[in-house]
């Protein structure tokens, strides 16, 4: 259950110490299991000792003791594709991941964030977020670049440990707006000096988002110029690409050439193969990231282990119909001649935002709005609101555009089975939720990423053992954010840990009821205080920003 009281803290480590007696370890590094006792103190794992009397914290002063007998105790999971920008703000208990057993989240995805901006693009970014993540009112935006943010968070005092990507669309709009053009010289100069500043504010990379604007608009040599400064700072680039439908493979290959090219590591965010065009293709992007691999390219990706994907209805317009930002964006969809083009786009050719394949209605279904008039509308697919209405599903489409000024957010049925199961077999996947936390019926993935993997995936359909499951969770991502001391259950390692019930974990949010927290997870602990406990959230707020040095390490 969600709720409860105890060990109430604001960035505060428990400092006394901790056992778990009789565990089931199952370590991170994807070796077998085996049964010991572990204690923490201060905040990190001092002891480890096979057997049930080994007697380590024996007579020690305020010693806690937690029975684990039955139970995995797994370092705490690492959510390598988190929307949790503002959320983390407004909610610090952050019981839609800690209930999860995640420790640790990566912000800062798919090109677009809070950080860094400036007073001109800060009110535009607000509202092209809105949908994903809310625009609260009379909220204090006190920070302008990433130190400032990850400062915010600190003082804050949240639930979990983070991670930022420099968001690529955000320095973009800094040095350009929304321009629809390559960068001139100076204004590339602008993104450069301020990606390099924002890494040495401790970002551990870049984002970027290649279907959204202002980040399509960018050419394969821009991201090859930005990604050179990211492979100088030791970080990597997690794009969510140009096309996950009909220019997929394409799309990935871009990615893998700007790796190359750069010498920057590559982090596939969000890797699907999604819509009609690509059921049965997993394997072609797998040789793919093979031949890579193989050539010395530094590559990982991620997937969370749903179907739909999740996103706002604005995404789906093309890109040029949203140059120049969401006002004018707006302003076009009151104009005849401008719809008429959009129409053309979204029916007949295909629209770039709906990834090169002409719009299903009868796949796109609402999961959240900010007009409360069009909160009816939730749950239904835009064919079944054109059916009713007897209208075309583009006009409905656009009407909810306007309505909403471009707030509303989707889910987007268009995934298959056997590409998710092939992707999250590959060694080189990690996992990501990719959970949107506003609107009336978000994506379950938000609440029920990890224990779905658990359950599901590997308990119950073995795709995976369950060693390996936690290591994609756990010591596979800290590897690749250069979390050295996390991750992992090992003597001097952070206290992130998460004590789970292996026949009984499983998620329980649904696409009815999205935000049910997980059964099965009994305890999980951020840097060594207890964030649930027995089921139920504790308040307390231990997480750090986890941010890398001017020497290319992790202050962890």
């Amino acid at each position: 259950m969600v709720g409860g009281g105890g060990d109430v803290s604001r960035g505060v480590v428990f400092r006394g110490s901790t056992v778990f007696r009789d565990a089931t370890v199952i370590d991170g590094t994807g070796a077998s299991r085996y049964r010991a006792d572990v204690r923490i103190a201060d905040g990190l794992i001092t002891e480890i000792a096979a057997g049930v009397t080994s007697g380590i914290g024996d007579g020690l002063p305020g010693a806690r003791e937690v029975d684990a007998d039955g139970l995995v105790l797994a370092p705490g999971f690492i959510d390598m594709h988190a929307h949790s920008d503002l959320a983390l703000l407004l909610e610090p208990e952050h019981p839609a991941k800690v209930t999860q057993g995640v420790t640790c989240e990566v912000l800062g995805q798919d090109g677009l964030s809070y950080a860094p901006v400036d007073d001109t693009t800060l009110p535009a970014l607000r509202r092209q977020l809105a949908g994903w993540n809310g625009d609260p009112a009379d909220f204090d935006w006190d920070w302008r670049d990433v130190a400032g943010y990850l400062d915010r968070l600190d003082r804050t005092g949240v639930a979990v440990n983070t991670c930022y990507l420099v968001p690529h669309g955000s320095l973009r709009m800094l040095a350009m707006g929304w321009a629809d053009r390559p960068p001139t010289p100076a204004e590339l100069d602008r993104m450069r000096q301020v990606l390099a500043r924002s890494l040495l504010d401790g970002a551990v990379g870049m984002s970027s988002g290649l279907s959204y604007t202002p980040g399509m608009y960018a050419d394969t040599a821009e991201l090859v110029e930005l990604c050179t400064v990211v492979a100088a700072y030791g970080g990597f680039h997690a794009p969510h690409q140009r096309s996950y439908g009909a220019g997929a493979l394409e799309g990935y290959t871009e990615m893998v050439e700007i790796a190359r090219r750069s010498g920057c590591a590559l982090h596939l965010t969000h890797a699907t193969m999604n819509f009609g065009v690509n059921r049965g293709r997993a394997g072609e992007l797998l040789d793919l990231v093979d031949e890579a691999l193989a050539d010395g390219v530094d590559l990982t990706l991620d997937s969370y282990p749903y179907l739909p994907g999740s996103t706002t209805l604005a995404a789906l317009l093309p890109s040029w119909a949203t140059e120049g930002g969401p006002a004018a964006t707006l302003a076009r969809l009151a104009d005849p001649a401008a719809c008429e083009r959009i129409r053309y786009a979204v029916e007949e050719s295909g629209s770039d935002g709906c990834h090169g394949v002409v719009t299903d209605w009868a796949t796109i279904q609402l999961s959240g709005v900010r007009s409360p008039a069009l909160a009816d509308a939730v749950g239904r697919t835009v064919a079944e609101l054109a059916a009713e209405q007897g209208r075309s599903g583009t006009e409905v489409f656009l009407d909810l555009l306007r309505q909403d000024e471009l707030a509303t957010t989707i889910l987007q049925h268009v995934g298959h089975e056997e590409n998710v199961r092939a992707i999250m077999r590959h060694p080189a996947h990690t996992a990501g939720s990719d959970g949107l936390l506003v609107g009336a019926r978000p994506h379950p993935r938000a609440w029920g990423t990890f224990p779905r993997y658990l359950g599901r995936y590997s308990r119950e359909l073995g795709v995976l053992t369950l060693e390996e499951a936690v290591a994609r969770m756990t010591g596979r991502p800290a590897a690749r954010l250069g979390l050295h001391r996390r991750g992992r259950i090992a003597p001097g390692c952070h206290a992130d840990l998460v004590l789970f019930d292996p026949q009984w974990v499983r998620d329980a949010a649904t696409f009815e009821q999205p935000r049910l927290p997980a059964e099965g997870i009994e305890h999980v602990y951020v840097n060594g205080t207890a964030v649930v406990r027995q089921g139920r959230t504790t308040g307390a707020r231990p997480g750090r920003a986890l941010r890398r040095t001017d020497r290319g390490a992790r202050a962890v």
